[in-house]
């Protein structure tokens, strides 16, 4: 790694230790790429069998009737996720954006929503009632009921809870990733076994599940483990670090229309709705979208290996199973936080100038740091730290569109704390 030297001062102690931390890696980065390659011919043969063509990068405008790019992306959705249908535009502003229409969609006045991995991130919060003005909208305000189960004291789902808490519900909540907690992201057996419980304890529920960071991690989706329905960004794995917006819905076909009637209007649904000059880059995105998750979770298990080498407790550790592209790291103050962000940001190609500082980020409690010089703003698939300004100090990192340029954002980062003296080698 000492070709390093000849671009950025990076301590050569520092080298020395990534070295070691990059040979405990080589039995998760072997998994990881043999997963990439099978869910890059899963996609391709996705691309096929939807016969994806050049007029599909097309855009359209007005109401985008006969808009064959954006009838043809669902299809290829649809087919490599294993969903009956899928719902994927650019007019999706967030993952947060798409969650809230698929609630939405699928629930009425008088219904029952239960979380079954305790409290959803912060952003839905808001949606769901749990924070902000009694008459904002909320699913509350419009008569949804709300209950959740709280996870165990390892961060699991406590599944022995579960069959009680959903008699009745109409949605049955599970979300993928860790958001602002230590707890491990669920894997996919682990949401199976949720999806068994919930069918024997309520046939009728509608299990929905928040699959933000965790496309493409594994060799299967949550729809494939007998879950309703699954929601995302473009702008985290599945778009693959070329799609500048969006979202998806993925699941029922029933429900996905339901969806699509929230999104555009009753009678309309999927039948309308112009792609401007979006289609290509979502295409695109897609299509590179396992090989650039594995990038990101190769750079997660640098980030692991070489921080846990200096003693700071890292979810996941090296060697053990990812249920998403999160690594978040327990810094133990604000200075520690500070500082890595500050790193992150240094060895980002876009703004790499920019001091991140914490500041009051819309829809959050606590102020938030976040490092994110990308090509698109808040992109997550791209190198990126953030953290909320509270206890434990921890950060969570993820991205990295190649190894190579996340590596060294991980290590600049452990180089701004090691010159402020916050580490020691």
């Amino acid at each position: 790694m000492t070709e390093l030297q000849d671009f950025f001062s990076i301590d050569q102690r520092l080298l020395e230790a990534a070295q070691q931390a990059e040979d405990a890696c080589k039995a998760d980065f072997e998994r990881i790429e043999k997963n990439a390659a099978y869910n890059s011919a899963k996609v391709l043969a996705a691309f096929q069998k939807s016969r994806v063509s050049e007029p599909c990068f097309y855009g359209t405008t007005g109401y985008g009737y006969g808009d064959q790019g954006r009838e043809v992306l669902d299809q290829v959705f649809a087919e490599a996720f294993g969903a009956e249908d899928a719902l994927v535009r650019h007019n999706f502003v967030s993952g947060t954006h798409a969650l809230t229409v698929a609630l939405f969609g699928v629930l009425r006045t008088g219904d029952k929503m239960v979380a079954l991995t305790g409290r959803p991130y912060d952003t839905l919060e808001g949606v769901i009632g749990l924070t902000g003005d009694a008459k904002s909208g909320s699913l509350q305000n419009f008569g949804v009921q709300y209950g959740e189960i709280p996870l165990l004291a390892d961060g699991t789902p406590d599944y022995d809870a579960v069959a009680d808490a959903v008699q009745g519900a109409r949605v049955a909540y599970i979300q993928r990733s860790r958001g602002y907690s230590l707890r491990p992201a669920l894997t996919i057996a682990q949401i199976r076994r949720l999806s068994e419980i919930v069918r024997r304890a309520n046939p009728d529920a509608v299990i929905m599940v928040d699959n933000c960071y965790g496309e493409f991690v594994e060799t299967q989706e949550p729809v494939q483990a007998d879950c309703d329905l699954m929601i995302g960004s473009m702008i985290k794995n599945v778009g693959g670090g070329i799609a500048r917006t969006g979202g998806y819905i993925a699941g029922r076909k029933d429900l996905v229309q339901q969806c699509a009637e929230r999104l555009t209007c009753i009678g309309m649904g999927k039948e309308v709705g112009c792609t401007l000059d979006m289609n290509r880059e979502m295409y695109l995105g897609f299509f590179h979208a396992p090989e650039t998750t594995a990038q990101a979770l190769k750079t997660a298990d640098f980030a692991a290996a070489l921080f846990g080498s200096f003693g700071f407790a890292c979810y996941p550790r090296v060697g053990e199973t990812r249920g998403d592209i999160v690594e978040a790291i327990r810094l133990g103050d604000e200075a520690r936080l500070t500082a890595f962000c500050q790193g992150i940001q240094q060895g980002s190609p876009v703004d790499s100038y920019v001091v991140p500082e914490a500041w009051d980020m819309p829809g959050y409690t606590s102020k938030v740091i976040m490092a994110a010089g990308a090509f698109t703003m808040g992109a997550s698939i791209e190198l990126s730290a953030d953290a909320p300004i509270r206890e434990p100090f921890a950060v969570w990192m993820q991205g990295g569109i190649t190894y190579n340029s996340g590596k060294i954002g991980i290590l600049l980062a452990a180089q701004k704390l090691l010159e402020q003296g916050l580490i020691t080698l």
